[in-house]
């Protein structure tokens, strides 16, 4: 901290070994600050004459090093030029100063700036260290490290080496979760898909399942059908169909199945009704209008005999007259028409096959 009382006024005699008087009470304390003191690079200069100066002793000399290294300054040697020895009297007034002041083998990088024979290993170690070497680690050292640049250098380029390390630790890192999460998704689009189509057979096999099953149980209401409806004629030939169109027809198309026979073929009731109509029709001939249950009509025209009346049931099978060419035709068949409850004419074919039996 600086003073605001004069500076210290101080004799030199013209001879360098040989002081003159001084004043011991003009000196003052002196306390270094990071401001008052800068390193010291180069030769070291004492100023033997001049106002004003202070003769500094190698234990002065000692205290602005340390205030240097304090203050963060590294001092340094020029190359190839030996330190200037430098050798003064002791002066009274500077040992109270000297005395206050915190062992210099204390601190780092200034014990090799003096010599103990007494100290420890540890001590010489870091005594014999150069100020060039400040902020070296004892792990800088092991690695043959001996300049605070080259230690700095070394520790930014192993941070550099970390951070790349972590960098590229980092990226594997996604590139596996990504990797691991790309697998659980194709592992998943192909279990669905998996799942889809197994599904999907299964609904193909229930499908096919309930076809077969309709298909059987439709076989059977045929089955029993066919043993209660029977066809109409045997020893027969299909030759004119529902909806045949020609001129010899009045309405210019067929309007019933023909079945071609030998005249006096019997006629079978092809399920059990009541008749409702039995003798000449014009164009028909002779022709038996037979009602079933459910209101259907069943025509059988161009007979050449009747063997039942109007009123009279029969069953499934009962013989009601005989094939012949009666009315309208060209030949022995039996003409069938086949009429809703309504009185609209349907194909006969497609009657017969939907009660379970095959003409």
């Amino acid at each position: 901290m600086a003073s605001n009382r004069p500076a210290p006024q101080a004799v030199y005699p013209s001879n360098d070994d040989d002081f003159g008087a001084y004043d011991e009470g003009s000196f003052e304390e002196w306390n270094p600050t990071e401001d008052s003191v800068r390193p010291v690079r180069g030769r070291h200069r004492v100023h033997k004459k001049g106002g004003g100066g202070l003769a500094r002793s190698s234990t002065v000399l000692g205290v602005g090093v340390i205030a240097a290294v304090g203050a963060g300054g590294i001092a340094t040697a020029q190359d190839g030029k030996p330190p200037v020895s430098i050798s003064m009297p002791d002066l009274p007034g500077v040992s109270a100063v000297a005395d206050s002041l915190p062992e210099a083998k204390s601190l780092p990088g200034v014990g090799s700036l003096m010599s103990d024979d007494h100290a420890s290993d540890t001590t010489a170690v870091t005594a014999a260290a150069p100020l060039t070497a400040a902020g070296v680690s004892a792990a800088d050292a092991e690695q043959g490290t001996t300049g605070a640049g080259e230690a700095l250098r070394a520790r930014i380029m192993e941070q550099a080496e970390n951070q790349q390390h972590q960098a590229d630790a980092a990226v594997r890192a996604a590139a596996e979760d990504a990797a691991v999460k790309k697998a659980a998704e194709d592992a998943a689009a192909q279990q669905k898909a998996a799942e889809k189509e197994a599904e999907a057979k299964a609904a193909a096999k229930k499908k096919k399942e309930e076809e077969a099953k309709k298909a059987k149980a439709e076989a059977e209401r045929l089955a029993k059908l066919a043993k209660s409806y029977v066809i109409p004629t045997s020893s027969y030939t299909l030759t004119s169909h529902f909806g045949d169109a020609g001129s010899m027809w009045s309405s210019g198309h067929h309007t019933g199945l023909d079945f071609a026979a030998p005249t006096g073929t019997p006629l079978k009731a092809v399920h059990t009704g009541t008749v409702k109509e039995a003798g000449w029709a014009g164009a028909y001939g002779y022709r038996t209008v037979l009602e079933l249950e459910d209101g259907t009509e069943i025509w059988y025209c161009h007979q050449s005999s009747l063997n039942v009346s109007a009123g009279q049931k029969v069953s499934t099978g009962d013989v009601i007259g005989r094939v012949g060419a009666t009315g309208n035709v060209t030949g022995p068949h039996l003409h069938m028409e086949v009429h809703t409850p309504g009185g609209a004419g349907i194909d006969p074919l497609g009657w017969l096959q939907g009660k379970g039996l095959n003409p």
